[in-house]
């Protein structure tokens, strides 16, 4: 409740600044269907976004917005808008929370169907999203959106894959900035070792860690550090996931 009346009134704000500072131009399509399904997975290897915490307000971003997957889980706030296009919602905004890659398509003109070739910013929403703000049969719009604070339920989750010695480590819930810009994984025998970014939001390490607890240390994109203590037990096994308490306020 205090996350939406927050948010609502960043968009109240923007309403009423003439200069509509801090808000970016962007244009915006949807994919997925009505209820949003087709949406799951991904780029950022969230798998099904209902069970990780995202739910269905989300979006693949274009390359400009993506960064190589170091956006997975930022969520920004999008507007219609309406001093461009009549096909918007009047008043209406939603919140979305990145989790897939819009590619290129080299094969057409960005200003006519390549709408996620570089430099474009761009959002293909989920249906359900899009639809808030927009009117189906427009197909792409104008928008506005602002980077803002993630709210998550929880604490940071770690699902362990891999094989042998190869850990891959899928980092979601994250709250605050939403995204992670570095990690470090420390086994019960073992000092402090960097992990490097995998794809979307998995991170890998290159060590023989199985039997062992572990403990992550986490930096947000928003510069906060967490030290996630013990956070997998010894008897972890590959394609398990672990809750913590701990997440991340920026």
């Amino acid at each position: 409740m205090g996350a939406r009346f927050l948010q609502l009134l960043a968009v109240l704000a923007l309403c009423c600044a003439p200069a509509r500072s801090g808000w970016l131009p962007a244009t915006a399509t949807f994919y997925g269907g009505a209820d949003g399904s087709g949406t799951m997975h991904g780029a950022c290897g969230y798998g099904n976004l209902y069970d990780q915490g995202y739910g269905v307000n989300n979006a693949a971003l274009s390359t400009a917005l993506f960064n190589d997957g170091a956006s997975c889980g930022q969520c920004y706030v999008v507007i219609c808008d309406t001093s461009k296009t009549a096909w918007c919602k009047p008043g209406t905004w939603v919140t979305v929370s990145a989790t897939n890659f819009c590619p290129p398509n080299w094969s057409l003109p960005s200003d006519n169907g390549g709408w996620c070739n570089p430099p474009r910013p761009h959002f293909d929403m989920s249906q359900p999203a899009w639809e808030t703000i927009a009117v189906y049969r427009a197909g792409i719009v104008p928008v506005l959106y602002q980077r803002i604070k993630c709210w998550r339920n929880g604490g940071v989750r770690f699902t362990i894959n891999g094989f042998n010695y190869f850990e891959l480590v899928l980092v979601t819930n994250v709250a605050g900035s939403g995204s992670i810009a570095s990690m470090a994984v420390k086994g019960t025998n073992t000092g402090w070792m960097q992990m490097t970014r995998n794809w979307g939001a998995n991170w890998h390490s290159l060590a023989a860690l199985a039997g062992q607890g572990l403990s992550f240390a986490l930096t947000s994109t928003g510069g906060q550090y967490i030290l996630f203590q013990d956070a997998v037990p010894a008897w972890w096994q590959f394609g398990q996931t672990f809750s913590t308490y701990q997440n991340f306020d920026y």
